[in-house]
């Protein structure tokens, strides 16, 4: 049976199951906001391949083995050059990871293909500093500076939130949902909020002079946990990934006491 959080289920963000949740979810928007979406609009799901280890070299060793030395030498850091002398370096390294497929929304018109809104749902490879976040903040930086609308929805704790208000209850709430209309510009909404409340309702903007489709983002992932059985491949004897608080993690074994 699964627990009854009353918002997101911090379980569903390990990082094995976190992308079948990510895609899963992205898909359900895209239904919801299909359903209510003017004639003149149509909403693609689209895709783009993420790399998220690049090549490192992420420790050097010098083995006990080494040709014209009288004695083993000690691991050196990174980056520094062999000694003369024919000495042989062992290196551990990092292989590019395996690419993961990101996917997220486009809102265009039917009539000449104008992107009108961009919808995110955020991954961990946005969050955790390296190349992959530079190239995200760089394309959202360019997009903002459009007449283009943007659903940014950040359901991770795992990471640095992005750029945003340095308010102190903003920075340290669990997730957090941005709205930005262009048209509004440079106004904007966020959404701040933790794992004891539901997850708020999102509109989603269109062009000014249309009716903006009611996302309720709450209800949608419920639902698509039951489908999807997310409950069933989660252990929740063991901690989230990553820990919460201790008030928070003693409501939630409360929580999940109460679904067994």
């Amino acid at each position: 049976m699964r627990p009854d959080f009353p918002g997101m289920d911090p379980w569903l963000e390990h990082p094995a199951l976190w992308p079948d949740v990510h895609n899963s979810l992205i898909a359900a928007i895209r239904d919801a906001i299909s359903e209510q979406l003017p004639d003149r609009y149509f909403v693609a799901l689209e895709e783009r391949m993420v790399i998220s280890v690049p090549w490192e070299a992420t420790k050097v060793f010098r083995p006990d083995l080494i040709v014209a030395s009288d004695r083993p030498a000690e691991p050196g850091p990174i980056g520094e050059a062999p000694k003369a002398g024919g000495e042989v370096l062992v290196l551990d390294i990092e292989f590019p990871a395996d690419p993961i497929t990101e996917t997220y929304l486009e809102i265009r018109e039917v009539e000449g293909a104008s992107l009108i809104t961009s919808i995110e749902v955020l991954s961990p490879s946005n969050k955790v500093h390296g190349d992959t976040r530079k190239e995200y903040l760089a394309k959202r930086h360019k997009l903002l500076l459009t007449w283009t609308n943007l659903v940014e929805i950040d359901l991770l704790r795992v990471g640095e939130p992005m750029p945003m208000p340095t308010r102190e209850d903003v920075r340290s709430a669990a997730y957090r949902i941005l709205l930005r209309r262009a048209w509004a510009h440079p106004s904007g909404r966020l959404y701040a909020f933790g794992v004891r409340v539901p997850i708020p309702d999102v509109s989603i903007p269109l062009l000014r002079e249309d009716a903006e489709p009611i996302v309720r983002l709450n209800d949608l992932l419920h639902a698509l946990q039951d489908r999807a059985r997310y409950s069933k491949r989660v252990n929740y004897d063991r901690l989230p990934s990553p820990p919460l608080g201790e008030a928070d993690a003693a409501w939630a074994r409360e929580v999940i006491a109460r679904a067994v």
